[in-house]
Protein backbone atom coordinates (compact mmCIF):
# COMPACT_ATOMS: atom_id res chain seq x y z
CA UNK A 1 0.00 0.00 0.00
CA UNK A 2 1.66 3.68 -0.88
CA UNK A 3 0.88 7.10 0.15
CA UNK A 4 -1.19 7.80 -2.46
CA UNK A 5 -3.60 5.39 -1.88
CA UNK A 6 -4.73 7.33 1.59
CA UNK A 7 -5.65 10.71 -1.14
CA UNK A 8 -4.19 13.17 1.71
CA UNK A 9 -4.38 16.79 0.86
CA UNK A 10 -2.08 18.04 -1.70
CA UNK A 11 0.30 20.00 0.64
CA UNK A 12 0.56 16.93 2.86
CA UNK A 13 1.26 14.55 -0.20
CA UNK A 14 4.20 17.04 -0.72
CA UNK A 15 5.63 17.09 2.49
CA UNK A 16 5.60 12.51 2.58
CA UNK A 17 7.16 12.97 -1.00
CA UNK A 18 10.03 15.46 0.43
CA UNK A 19 10.36 12.69 2.84
CA UNK A 20 11.21 10.32 0.04
CA UNK A 21 8.30 7.79 1.90
CA UNK A 22 6.47 5.99 -1.01
CA UNK A 23 5.61 2.78 1.04
CA UNK A 24 3.19 2.60 4.02
CA UNK A 25 4.36 0.32 6.75
CA UNK A 26 2.74 -2.19 8.41
CA UNK A 27 1.66 -0.12 11.59
CA UNK A 28 0.68 2.91 9.28
CA UNK A 29 -1.30 0.55 6.93
CA UNK A 30 -3.25 -0.66 9.97
CA UNK A 31 -3.82 3.03 11.96
CA UNK A 32 -4.36 5.58 9.08
CA UNK A 33 -7.40 4.51 7.85
CA UNK A 34 -9.67 4.30 11.23
CA UNK A 35 -7.66 7.65 12.65
CA UNK A 36 -8.52 9.32 9.42
CA UNK A 37 -12.21 8.20 9.68
CA UNK A 38 -12.44 9.66 13.78
CA UNK A 39 -11.97 6.41 15.52
CA UNK A 40 -9.70 6.31 18.57
CA UNK A 41 -6.99 3.69 18.37
CA UNK A 42 -5.09 1.51 20.90
CA UNK A 43 -1.92 0.21 18.92
CA UNK A 44 0.77 -2.28 20.28
CA UNK A 45 3.57 -1.22 17.88
CA UNK A 46 7.40 -1.44 18.01
CA UNK A 47 10.16 1.02 17.81
CA UNK A 48 11.59 2.05 14.36
CA UNK A 49 7.75 1.05 13.11
CA UNK A 50 6.92 4.48 11.54
CA UNK A 51 4.10 4.77 14.20
CA UNK A 52 5.05 8.46 14.49
CA UNK A 53 3.86 9.58 10.97
CA UNK A 54 0.72 6.74 11.49
CA UNK A 55 -0.64 9.24 14.01
CA UNK A 56 0.64 12.45 12.65
CA UNK A 57 -0.64 12.39 9.36
CA UNK A 58 -4.43 11.65 10.23
CA UNK A 59 -4.09 15.05 12.50
CA UNK A 60 -3.05 17.15 9.86
CA UNK A 61 -5.17 15.78 7.18
CA UNK A 62 -8.19 16.80 9.12
CA UNK A 63 -6.91 19.89 9.83
CA UNK A 64 -6.29 20.94 6.33
CA UNK A 65 -8.27 23.87 5.47
CA UNK A 66 -9.50 24.74 8.80
CA UNK A 67 -8.56 27.71 10.88
CA UNK A 68 -5.56 27.68 12.77
CA UNK A 69 -4.90 30.07 16.02
CA UNK A 70 -5.80 27.28 18.95
CA UNK A 71 -4.61 24.34 20.13
CA UNK A 72 -6.15 21.71 18.79
CA UNK A 73 -3.53 18.64 19.18
CA UNK A 74 -1.65 17.70 22.12
CA UNK A 75 0.90 14.80 21.85
CA UNK A 76 1.85 13.10 25.84
CA UNK A 77 5.38 11.42 25.59
CA UNK A 78 7.83 10.24 28.19
CA UNK A 79 10.88 11.83 27.42
CA UNK A 80 12.66 15.33 25.64
CA UNK A 81 14.61 13.42 23.05
CA UNK A 82 11.15 11.88 21.99
CA UNK A 83 8.84 15.11 21.96
CA UNK A 84 11.85 16.79 19.59
CA UNK A 85 11.66 14.25 17.77
CA UNK A 86 8.01 14.18 16.90
CA UNK A 87 7.89 17.92 16.35
CA UNK A 88 10.56 17.13 13.42
CA UNK A 89 8.46 14.89 12.39
CA UNK A 90 5.31 17.33 12.34
CA UNK A 91 7.50 20.35 10.87
CA UNK A 92 8.95 18.16 8.19
CA UNK A 93 5.34 16.45 7.17
CA UNK A 94 3.64 19.88 7.52
CA UNK A 95 6.13 22.08 5.75
CA UNK A 96 3.72 23.23 2.77
CA UNK A 97 1.27 23.56 5.23
CA UNK A 98 -0.15 26.36 7.79
CA UNK A 99 -0.04 23.74 10.43
CA UNK A 100 2.53 24.21 13.49
CA UNK A 101 3.76 22.66 16.23
CA UNK A 102 5.56 23.45 19.70
CA UNK A 103 7.54 21.18 22.61
CA UNK A 104 7.06 21.63 25.71
CA UNK A 105 9.39 19.73 27.84
CA UNK A 106 11.53 20.56 30.85
CA UNK A 107 15.21 21.75 31.25
CA UNK A 108 14.71 24.52 29.12
CA UNK A 109 13.45 28.14 30.19
CA UNK A 110 9.24 27.93 29.83
CA UNK A 111 8.59 31.70 28.95
CA UNK A 112 8.92 30.10 24.50
CA UNK A 113 6.85 27.54 25.71
CA UNK A 114 3.95 29.75 27.12
CA UNK A 115 4.17 32.32 24.08
CA UNK A 116 3.59 29.12 21.93
CA UNK A 117 0.76 27.99 24.07
CA UNK A 118 -0.63 31.56 24.18
CA UNK A 119 -0.60 31.94 20.78
CA UNK A 120 -2.46 29.10 19.63
CA UNK A 121 0.16 26.85 17.85
CA UNK A 122 -1.62 23.73 16.22
CA UNK A 123 0.30 20.65 17.90
CA UNK A 124 1.62 20.64 21.56
CA UNK A 125 4.01 17.88 21.81
CA UNK A 126 5.03 17.95 26.06
CA UNK A 127 6.52 15.49 28.37
CA UNK A 128 3.59 15.04 31.24
CA UNK A 129 5.56 17.44 34.33
CA UNK A 130 5.96 20.39 32.47
CA UNK A 131 2.85 20.34 30.99
CA UNK A 132 1.23 19.90 34.43
CA UNK A 133 3.41 23.00 35.39
CA UNK A 134 1.85 25.24 32.56
CA UNK A 135 -1.79 23.89 33.17
CA UNK A 136 -1.82 25.73 36.35
CA UNK A 137 -2.30 28.75 34.53
CA UNK A 138 -5.60 29.69 33.01
CA UNK A 139 -3.82 30.27 29.13
CA UNK A 140 -3.22 26.56 28.81
CA UNK A 141 -6.57 25.10 29.00
CA UNK A 142 -6.65 23.62 25.57
CA UNK A 143 -10.55 24.21 25.75
CA UNK A 144 -10.75 23.59 21.94
CA UNK A 145 -8.38 20.36 22.20
CA UNK A 146 -9.77 17.48 19.42
CA UNK A 147 -7.00 15.40 19.16
CA UNK A 148 -4.97 13.39 21.95
CA UNK A 149 -1.79 11.28 21.62
CA UNK A 150 -0.09 9.22 24.08
CA UNK A 151 2.98 8.00 22.54
CA UNK A 152 5.45 5.46 24.80
CA UNK A 153 2.58 4.76 26.99
CA UNK A 154 4.57 1.97 28.59
CA UNK A 155 7.67 3.90 29.20
CA UNK A 156 5.35 6.83 30.61
CA UNK A 157 4.23 4.29 33.10
CA UNK A 158 8.08 3.04 33.79
CA UNK A 159 9.32 6.53 34.61
CA UNK A 160 6.46 7.00 37.15
CA UNK A 161 4.44 9.30 34.80
CA UNK A 162 0.83 7.50 35.12
CA UNK A 163 -0.26 10.12 37.47
CA UNK A 164 0.53 13.30 35.98
CA UNK A 165 -0.80 12.15 32.99
CA UNK A 166 -4.23 11.26 34.89
CA UNK A 167 -4.12 14.90 35.95
CA UNK A 168 -3.88 16.09 32.52
CA UNK A 169 -6.49 13.92 31.18
CA UNK A 170 -8.90 15.17 34.15
CA UNK A 171 -8.47 18.79 32.69
CA UNK A 172 -8.88 18.22 28.76
CA UNK A 173 -12.15 18.17 26.70
CA UNK A 174 -14.50 14.59 26.84
CA UNK A 175 -14.57 14.97 23.33
CA UNK A 176 -12.38 14.08 21.18
CA UNK A 177 -10.11 11.43 18.90
CA UNK A 178 -7.39 9.54 21.42
CA UNK A 179 -4.48 7.41 19.88
CA UNK A 180 -2.91 5.39 22.52
CA UNK A 181 0.31 3.69 21.29
CA UNK A 182 2.78 1.49 23.47
CA UNK A 183 5.33 -0.99 22.65
CA UNK A 184 4.01 -3.25 25.39
CA UNK A 185 0.71 -3.71 27.04
CA UNK A 186 1.02 -4.08 31.24
CA UNK A 187 -1.92 -3.66 33.24
CA UNK A 188 -2.23 -0.54 34.23
CA UNK A 189 -1.79 0.44 30.35
CA UNK A 190 -4.92 -1.82 29.21
CA UNK A 191 -6.74 0.37 32.38
CA UNK A 192 -5.76 3.29 31.45
CA UNK A 193 -6.87 2.36 27.68
CA UNK A 194 -10.12 1.51 28.93
CA UNK A 195 -10.94 5.08 30.66
CA UNK A 196 -9.33 6.95 27.86
CA UNK A 197 -10.77 5.28 24.37
CA UNK A 198 -14.15 5.18 23.15
CA UNK A 199 -14.78 1.79 21.03
CA UNK A 200 -11.11 1.77 19.79
CA UNK A 201 -9.45 -0.43 16.77
CA UNK A 202 -7.04 -2.21 18.40
CA UNK A 203 -4.30 -3.26 16.31
CA UNK A 204 -1.75 -5.99 17.11
CA UNK A 205 -2.81 -6.41 21.05
CA UNK A 206 -1.76 -9.30 21.42
CA UNK A 207 1.62 -9.40 19.36
CA UNK A 208 4.72 -10.78 21.23
CA UNK A 209 6.99 -7.56 21.62
CA UNK A 210 10.51 -8.11 19.31
CA UNK A 211 12.61 -6.09 17.69
CA UNK A 212 12.19 -5.31 14.26
CA UNK A 213 12.69 -7.89 11.57
CA UNK A 214 16.00 -6.05 10.57
CA UNK A 215 18.10 -6.38 13.70
CA UNK A 216 20.89 -9.19 13.27
CA UNK A 217 21.10 -9.08 17.33
CA UNK A 218 24.00 -11.39 19.28
CA UNK A 219 25.54 -11.64 23.04
CA UNK A 220 29.46 -11.27 23.23
CA UNK A 221 29.86 -13.21 26.77
CA UNK A 222 32.83 -11.43 28.53
CA UNK A 223 33.97 -10.53 32.00
CA UNK A 224 32.67 -7.78 33.45
CA UNK A 225 36.19 -5.75 33.91
CA UNK A 226 36.76 -6.25 30.30
CA UNK A 227 33.67 -5.04 28.92
CA UNK A 228 35.80 -1.44 28.22
CA UNK A 229 38.54 -3.12 26.75
CA UNK A 230 36.19 -5.25 24.17
CA UNK A 231 34.50 -2.21 22.99
CA UNK A 232 38.18 -0.27 22.38
CA UNK A 233 39.10 -3.73 20.94
CA UNK A 234 36.22 -3.84 18.25
CA UNK A 235 36.29 0.04 17.62
CA UNK A 236 40.27 -0.11 16.96
CA UNK A 237 39.53 -2.65 14.39
CA UNK A 238 36.92 -0.83 12.53
CA UNK A 239 34.65 -3.74 12.98
CA UNK A 240 32.28 -1.33 15.32
CA UNK A 241 32.66 1.65 12.79
CA UNK A 242 29.76 3.95 14.51
CA UNK A 243 27.54 2.91 17.73
CA UNK A 244 24.95 3.92 20.16
CA UNK A 245 26.25 2.44 23.78
CA UNK A 246 23.94 1.94 26.27
CA UNK A 247 24.82 1.98 30.04
CA UNK A 248 22.74 1.10 32.77
CA UNK A 249 23.50 4.15 35.33
CA UNK A 250 24.41 7.55 34.82
CA UNK A 251 27.67 6.83 37.18
CA UNK A 252 28.67 4.17 34.01
CA UNK A 253 27.60 6.69 31.16
CA UNK A 254 30.04 9.13 32.62
CA UNK A 255 32.92 6.54 33.56
CA UNK A 256 32.64 5.11 29.78
CA UNK A 257 33.17 8.28 28.42
CA UNK A 258 36.14 8.99 29.81
CA UNK A 259 37.46 5.48 29.22
CA UNK A 260 36.44 6.06 25.72
CA UNK A 261 38.07 9.44 25.21
CA UNK A 262 41.46 8.25 27.11
CA UNK A 263 41.57 5.55 24.17
CA UNK A 264 41.08 8.56 21.54
CA UNK A 265 37.44 7.90 20.29
CA UNK A 266 35.52 10.95 19.46
CA UNK A 267 32.72 10.39 22.06
CA UNK A 268 29.87 11.92 24.25
CA UNK A 269 27.28 11.10 26.66
CA UNK A 270 23.45 11.80 27.04
CA UNK A 271 21.57 10.94 30.44
CA UNK A 272 18.93 12.30 32.92
CA UNK A 273 22.11 14.67 34.63
CA UNK A 274 23.02 16.26 31.30
CA UNK A 275 21.55 19.77 30.59
CA UNK A 276 18.85 19.79 27.39
CA UNK A 277 21.51 22.05 25.66
CA UNK A 278 24.12 19.63 26.03
CA UNK A 279 21.54 16.52 25.18
CA UNK A 280 20.52 18.39 22.31
CA UNK A 281 24.10 19.09 20.78
CA UNK A 282 25.35 15.68 21.49
CA UNK A 283 22.73 13.84 19.79
CA UNK A 284 23.15 16.40 16.79
CA UNK A 285 27.00 15.93 16.53
CA UNK A 286 26.08 11.72 16.60
CA UNK A 287 23.48 12.50 14.24
CA UNK A 288 25.99 14.31 11.88
CA UNK A 289 28.60 11.86 11.70
CA UNK A 290 30.94 13.75 13.95
CA UNK A 291 30.62 10.95 16.58
CA UNK A 292 31.70 7.76 16.59
CA UNK A 293 30.03 6.50 19.68
CA UNK A 294 26.85 8.17 22.02
CA UNK A 295 27.21 6.80 25.36
CA UNK A 296 23.37 6.92 26.78
CA UNK A 297 20.90 5.66 29.91
CA UNK A 298 17.39 3.96 29.24
CA UNK A 299 16.54 7.49 29.36
CA UNK A 300 17.33 7.74 25.31
CA UNK A 301 16.42 4.99 24.40
CA UNK A 302 12.83 5.96 22.63
CA UNK A 303 13.97 9.35 22.05
CA UNK A 304 17.22 8.39 19.25
CA UNK A 305 16.38 8.23 15.84
CA UNK A 306 19.47 8.26 14.04
CA UNK A 307 19.25 6.96 10.31
CA UNK A 308 20.74 3.86 9.16
CA UNK A 309 22.76 3.66 12.55
CA UNK A 310 24.72 0.31 11.99
CA UNK A 311 25.08 -1.02 15.48
CA UNK A 312 23.60 -0.72 18.84
CA UNK A 313 25.39 -2.08 21.95
CA UNK A 314 24.27 -3.20 25.67
CA UNK A 315 27.33 -2.50 27.39
CA UNK A 316 25.14 -3.86 30.52
CA UNK A 317 22.41 -6.06 29.98
CA UNK A 318 18.99 -4.28 30.65
CA UNK A 319 16.82 -5.34 33.78
CA UNK A 320 13.72 -5.17 31.73
CA UNK A 321 13.52 -6.96 28.51
CA UNK A 322 11.43 -4.26 26.76
CA UNK A 323 14.16 -2.33 27.68
CA UNK A 324 16.00 -4.51 25.99
CA UNK A 325 13.51 -4.05 22.77
CA UNK A 326 13.75 -0.62 22.99
CA UNK A 327 17.63 0.18 22.95
CA UNK A 328 17.79 -2.34 19.98
CA UNK A 329 15.34 -0.93 17.98
CA UNK A 330 17.73 2.24 17.55
CA UNK A 331 19.16 0.56 14.64
CA UNK A 332 17.15 -0.84 11.73
CA UNK A 333 14.58 1.58 11.39
CA UNK A 334 12.06 2.01 8.67
CA UNK A 335 13.18 -1.24 6.80
CA UNK A 336 16.77 -0.66 7.15
CA UNK A 337 19.36 -3.51 8.99
CA UNK A 338 21.58 -3.04 12.02
CA UNK A 339 23.35 -5.06 14.34
CA UNK A 340 22.42 -5.46 17.74
CA UNK A 341 25.42 -6.37 20.43
CA UNK A 342 24.92 -7.28 23.71
CA UNK A 343 28.11 -7.76 26.32
CA UNK A 344 26.84 -10.01 29.35
CA UNK A 345 29.13 -11.18 32.11
CA UNK A 346 28.65 -14.44 33.82
CA UNK A 347 26.59 -12.22 36.38
CA UNK A 348 23.93 -11.19 34.05
CA UNK A 349 22.98 -14.68 32.77
CA UNK A 350 19.47 -14.09 34.12
CA UNK A 351 18.68 -10.84 32.89
CA UNK A 352 19.75 -12.45 29.25
CA UNK A 353 17.58 -15.31 29.94
CA UNK A 354 14.61 -13.43 30.84
CA UNK A 355 15.07 -11.11 27.54
CA UNK A 356 15.22 -14.55 25.00
CA UNK A 357 12.16 -15.40 26.94
CA UNK A 358 10.60 -12.07 25.54
CA UNK A 359 11.72 -12.51 22.50
CA UNK A 360 11.23 -16.58 21.94
CA UNK A 361 13.96 -17.45 20.85
CA UNK A 362 18.13 -18.37 22.01
CA UNK A 363 20.06 -15.43 21.07
CA UNK A 364 23.11 -16.18 18.84
CA UNK A 365 26.29 -16.50 21.22
CA UNK A 366 29.55 -14.61 19.16
CA UNK A 367 33.26 -14.06 20.86
CA UNK A 368 35.91 -11.52 18.58
CA UNK A 369 38.63 -13.49 17.51
CA UNK A 370 42.42 -12.70 18.88
CA UNK A 371 40.38 -10.90 21.91
CA UNK A 372 42.07 -12.08 25.07
CA UNK A 373 39.34 -12.69 26.96
CA UNK A 374 41.62 -13.86 30.51
CA UNK A 375 43.32 -10.60 30.98
CA UNK A 376 43.32 -9.13 33.87
CA UNK A 377 42.23 -5.71 32.95
CA UNK A 378 42.38 -2.36 34.34
CA UNK A 379 41.33 -2.55 37.35
CA UNK A 380 37.58 -1.44 38.58
CA UNK A 381 35.43 -0.25 36.05
CA UNK A 382 32.60 1.64 38.58
CA UNK A 383 33.29 2.68 42.27
CA UNK A 384 30.31 1.41 44.43
CA UNK A 385 27.88 4.06 45.54
CA UNK A 386 28.78 3.22 49.12
CA UNK A 387 32.05 3.89 48.56
CA UNK A 388 31.88 7.05 46.44
CA UNK A 389 29.04 8.09 49.25
CA UNK A 390 31.61 7.93 52.12
CA UNK A 391 33.98 9.64 49.96
CA UNK A 392 31.56 12.32 49.53
CA UNK A 393 31.22 12.51 53.37
CA UNK A 394 34.80 12.21 54.06
CA UNK A 395 35.57 14.95 51.89
CA UNK A 396 32.37 16.98 53.39
CA UNK A 397 34.00 16.58 56.90
CA UNK A 398 37.49 17.75 55.67
CA UNK A 399 36.11 20.90 54.41
CA UNK A 400 34.12 21.62 57.55
CA UNK A 401 37.19 20.78 59.58
CA UNK A 402 39.45 23.13 57.71
CA UNK A 403 36.39 25.85 57.87
CA UNK A 404 37.01 25.57 61.64
CA UNK A 405 40.15 25.89 61.93
CA UNK A 406 40.02 29.30 59.78
CA UNK A 407 37.32 30.82 62.29
CA UNK A 408 39.46 29.81 65.16
CA UNK A 409 42.76 30.93 64.33
CA UNK A 410 44.01 34.54 65.85
CA UNK A 411 42.92 37.33 63.47
CA UNK A 412 46.04 38.71 62.07
CA UNK A 413 47.45 42.44 63.48
CA UNK A 414 45.91 45.23 61.45
CA UNK A 415 48.39 45.84 58.41
CA UNK A 416 49.37 49.79 60.08
CA UNK A 417 50.69 48.02 63.22
CA UNK A 418 52.22 44.98 60.78
CA UNK A 419 54.32 47.63 59.20
CA UNK A 420 55.72 49.26 62.48
CA UNK A 421 56.65 46.17 63.89
CA UNK A 422 58.31 45.57 60.43
CA UNK A 423 60.50 48.75 60.75
CA UNK A 424 61.56 48.20 64.22
CA UNK A 425 62.65 44.76 63.82
CA UNK A 426 65.03 46.68 60.69
CA UNK A 427 66.26 49.37 63.10
CA UNK A 428 67.05 46.73 65.80
CA UNK A 429 68.98 45.05 63.58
Amino acid sequence: MTFDDFNFHPAIARGIRDLGFTEATPIQRDAIPPALAGRDVLACAMTGSGKTAAFVLPMLQRMAGSRGGRTRALILTPTRELASQIHEHIEALARHTPVRSATVFGGVKPAAQERAIKGGVDIVVATPGRLLDHMQHQWARFTDLEFLVLDEADRMLDMGFLPDVKRILARLPRERQTMLFSATMPGPIVELSRSLLADPVRIDIERRSKPATGVSQAILPVPEHLKTELLTTMLGRGEVETALVFTRTKHRANRLHQKLERAGIVCERIHGNRSQPQREKALAAFKNGELRVLVATDIAARGIDVEALPHVINFDVPVQPEDYIHRVGRTARAGKVGDALTFASPEEKAKVDAIERAVGRRIERRTIAGFDYTARGEGRFEIPVSERLAAHRTQRADERARTRARQSAPPPPPAGRRRSQSRRAGSSR
